[in-house]
């Protein structure tokens, strides 16, 4: 569904990816992991399209984005820090895109519903906590049913029942074929719901490989201490494709 092939992107003498090559597919939970400074946001802001690279290119659906943006109504994004329109109310926001993606007949309102955005329809974003504006781009980021969502750091500022409610969203969306990109520091957020996991270190790309295989390899069962026991290891590059 997604294709990447020797993606390089730098800024000035700093380079943020370096020839990285991958192919994601629908039904896919992928965990984009790796220190602060790997490459990962670039990765993501590449898929959407916000930054060039140099090299490389990204296919979605057999089709290179760099000349169309269309594939762009196929990819729900939640930010990590959502910037919305401060004076206006989340129902604003919620109608204002609504109208604009009037081309998407099945729109998703169970998390609307699930995290209970109705009670906040009339309050202002700017008086919005800061878990309350993540279950706001968490709803949207689900609204107009994408083949492909992208999330980063989903669960930061999310009250544990919030959190358990988006986890299994993704988990049922992966069931329906979804292709999901997460990124996130809280490993332990990511069990049960990670199928592969991309792991980035200095721009290049460690390893690519399923939870399964890597489990088995190290013998571990939870996320964390399966990247652990990798990363004390040094494994060497890998990819599965």
């Amino acid at each position: 569904m997604i294709s990447i092939e020797h993606l390089t992107k730098s800024f000035s003498k700093f380079i943020a990816l370096d020839d990285i090559s991958l192919k994601f597919e629908r039904g896919q939970a992928i965990s984009l992991l790796g220190p602060n400074g790997s490459g990962k946001t670039t990765l993501i802001k590449s898929i959407l399209g916000l930054v060039i690279p140099e090299k490389g290119k990204i296919e979605i659906d057999g089709k290179e984005i760099r000349s169309s943006w269309e594939y762009r109504s196929q990819i729900g994004y939640m930010p990590q820090i959502g910037r919305y329109p401060e004076n206006m109310t989340v129902g604003q926001v919620i109608g204002m895109l609504k109208e604009i993606r009037r081309d998407c007949k099945k729109l998703d309102e169970e998390l609307i519903a699930g995290l209970g955005i109705p009670g906040f329809l009339n309050k202002t974003m700017k008086s919005l906590s800061g878990g309350t504006r993540q279950k706001v781009s968490a709803c949207l980021a689900f609204l107009f049913s994408p083949d492909i969502l992208i999330l980063d750091e989903p669960t930061a500022g999310l009250d544990p029942l919030s959190s358990e409610l988006l986890k299994d969203k993704i988990a049922k969306e992966r069931e329906n074929g979804k292709l999901i990109l997460i990124t996130s520091h809280v490993l332990s957020d990511l069990d049960g719901i990670t199928s592969d996991i991309v792991y980035l270190q200095d721009s290049k790309l460690m390893f690519y490989k399923s939870v399964d295989e890597l489990k088995m390899s190290t013998g571990e069962q939870k996320l964390n201490k399966v990247i652990a026991t990798i990363m004390q290891n040094q494994l060497p590059k890998h990819s599965n494709n």
